[in-house]
């Protein structure tokens, strides 16, 4: 088993401050698109998960509480947010399990924001890829030592 205890490289330093910059970039990039289009980034975050939850997928508030990293209060407030503004409707029809489902107003708002989004992504992605690599290369390079 490799060493928990072990310092880490310079390169892994490096890897990681590079892969954590990666990510606030497009984090910052991806809240300023929504809010060009009147989304917080956290309801923008929460149409994306609802969406991606594909054809037949059902997001309740206990789901979107999990996928957005939230409380249950949390969920359900910020649900009832994206309901006011006409984003989605939740169905209770199951009182224990109410569905989020997004409205046709948040569909088109996705539609607009997800192709720059994906260009963005396959932008950054050969940046992600090397840092992913460097600290994939070099856990295997620890794992190979460890063993012989």
């Amino acid at each position: 088993m490799p060493n928990k205890d072990r310092a880490l490289s310079e390169i892994e330093y490096e890897a990681l401050a590079n892969l954590r910059y990666r990510i606030r970039k497009f984090r910052q990039f991806s809240g300023k698109a929504a809010e060009k289009l009147g989304l917080t980034r956290q309801q923008h975050q929460a149409l994306l998960a609802i969406k991606g939850l594909g054809i037949g997928g059902r997001m309740t508030l206990s789901d979107l509480s999990d996928k957005l990293f939230l409380t249950p209060d949390e969920a359900a407030e910020l649900a009832a947010s994206l309901q006011e503004a006409g984003h989605v409707s939740i169905d209770v029809r199951q009182k224990r399990r109410p569905a989020v489902l997004l409205t046709a107003q948040a569909e088109e708002l996705l539609h607009r924001l997800t192709p720059a989004h994906l260009y963005e992504i396959r932008e950054m992605a050969p940046e992600l890829m090397q840092a992913l690599r460097m600290l994939g290369d070099h856990r295997q390079m620890e794992v190979a030592a460890w063993m012989q």
